[in-house]
């Protein structure tokens, strides 16, 4: 079995590690309401809603990368067909550990590999079709790209995902009950083949197979096999443990809620639930403006942690195409997205395509190395360190700049729902980034807050915010001050600050707003 990283087995352990706070009601992964619960017993329960570890160690990656190779990597489109030759499958320079380098060098934690898209060409020799690299030429018909990934991601220390699409435009059995025990066996090889994996990715791509007939997926036998086989890894976006965010853009909510309403949620549903988490895809909306807010959990069924993936491409395709290599996302494009996806309570995952000689290309490595810059420069120092923290009451002060993210301030009674926290700097600073963490092994509470600095002798406003959840990020204009105060106005319970930062943006002069919307 792959071997867990050091990094990787401590954000487990920090996952199942005990709660730093008072004890209120029982904390769940899920909770539902009764037609008797009270709106103060709805928030109470919305409150105590927490992810499980392997929801936690996921949110904590922060940054996770697709690649997306295949049949359409050498055909230059998007979309297969299914009727593909194996033998159009033929990287010459194909190498994986190249792939994974990249990624981890640019701070990506995780990697997902398109181990079969909807042509159903398979990247591993698998034994239940010939349409797979067995067929090809690559290798001489010996290679395996999944164990070239998964062993790549081994030596770096990062984790390693499988994307396998349930629709399968080659399979002749598509269409029938016959389909979803060959998908079993698919994922029998996927999960005990290749050590660890960290993340099982399912779309909802749904058409018709070679016979002309669309498969009724069998979700939720897949998900108690993947829960055998890999316990440890989240199942997303047509899964019970991740969502997508609901758009390919990059760009998240301004208020994200990563407790939301689940309509199928019930004393049934859940029976044969265990390890205290949903083993099924939450129904309900998950694609409006704002999913978790009072209003919307008030008629709610039940609510879960059902936390948002951001998705988007590096260039405006998903699969490699010669045409794009001058339409890779700019550094500035992709820190804007950074500051719209990670910091807005979600994980992004950015799709890197290999090209046909089976590399990442140099557009791509440029763009992503300059972006790593960007980030390390603009977060290598926080502002914040050093400061002298005032707190209105509260308990555990100094732990909102201990670099901890496990512990936290808090008010003293679930009754203090507001708090003010003011910071006096080591000396003047120029700053232009708020960076705030709840811990969120406590649950995600605070719905209101605002961000203040001290000139002229008043208290002017940087920023203001909803949603804080793992991680919120906001810019505003430079300001120069040595005193600031973040006000919390309105939290589900008492609230927790894990962490407090405060950055310049290394592109200068708000240049970041240029690009924005590009």
């Amino acid at each position: 079995m792959k071997k867990i990283t050091t990094g990787l087995l401590s954000l487990l352990l920090a996952a199942s590690a005990p709660v730093h706070a008072q004890d209120t009601t029982d904390k769940a992964n899920f909770m539902i309401l009764q037609p008797s619960d009270t709106e103060a017993a709805i928030v109470r329960k919305a409150a105590n809603i927490v992810p499980t570890p392997r929801q936690l160690r996921w949110q904590q990656l922060e940054l996770t990368a697709f690649f997306h190779v295949g049949v359409n990597t050498f055909t230059n489109r998007e979309w297969g067909t299914g009727k593909e030759d194996p033998k159009i499958f033929n990287p010459t320079q194909l190498d994986a550990r190249q792939w994974v380098r990249v990624a981890n060098e640019a701070g990506i934690k995780q990697v997902i590999l398109t181990a079969k898209h909807h042509d159903g060409f398979c990247l591993w020799p698998t034994a239940t079709t010939g349409h797979s690299v067995k067929s090809s030429p690559w290798k001489n018909g010996q290679g395996d790209l999944m164990r070239d990934v998964a062993e790549a991601c081994q030596e770096y220390g990062i984790g390693f995902g499988v994307y396998l699409s349930p629709w399968d435009m080659n399979s002749p059995v598509y269409g029938s009950d016959a389909y979803n025990d060959l998908f079993i066996e698919q994922l029998t090889e996927l999960l005990t083949n290749y050590g660890q994996i960290d993340e099982v990715w399912f779309d909802g791509a749904n058409g018709e197979g070679p016979n002309g007939k669309r498969q009724v997926y069998d979700f939720d036998r897949w998900y108690k096999h993947i829960r055998k086989l890999q316990p440890t890894a989240t199942i997303a976006i047509m899964g019970p443990d991740v969502r997508w965010v609901g758009t390919e853009t990059g760009y998240g909510r301004e208020t994200e809620w990563s407790v939301v309403p689940a309509d199928n949620l019930d004393q049934n549903s859940v029976a044969a639930t265990s390890q205290q988490a949903v083993a099924f895809k939450p129904a309900g909306d998950m694609r409006g403006e704002v999913l978790g807010s009072r209003e919307k959990i008030r008629n709610a069924k039940g609510l879960v942690w059902y936390p948002a993936e951001t998705d988007v491409s590096i260039r405006p395709g998903w699969f490699y195409h010669p045409a794009e290599d001058d339409k890779v996302k700019a550094p500035e494009k992709l820190l804007d997205i950074y500051y719209s996806s990670v910091g807005r309570n979600g994980v992004l995952l950015l799709n890197i395509p290999p090209d046909t000689r089976g590399l990442i290309h140099e557009s791509d490595i440029k763009a992503l190395q300059e972006w790593k810059k960007l980030r390390d420069d603009t977060f290598g120092k926080n502002l914040a360190s050093g400061a002298k923290v005032k707190v209105s009451g509260g308990r555990n002060k100094m732990a909102i700049l201990d670099g901890k993210y496990d512990t936290h301030f808090t008010t003293k009674s679930e009754k203090d729902t507001t708090a003010v926290i003011e910071l006096r700097l080591d000396g003047e600073q120029t700053f232009d980034v708020l960076m705030l963490q709840e811990n969120i092994s406590v649950g995600q509470r605070i719905e209101k807050f605002a961000f203040e600095y001290w000139q002229n002798g008043q208290w002017q406003q940087a920023t203001a915010g909803t949603t804080v959840g793992y991680k919120r990020l906001l810019r505003f204009e430079p300001v120069t001050a040595s005193k600031v105060r973040l006000r919390i106005e309105s939290s589900r319970l008492n609230p927790t600050i894990s962490e407090i930062g405060l950055y310049k943006n290394a592109l200068t002069n708000g240049s970041y707003s240029a690009k924005q919307q590009q």
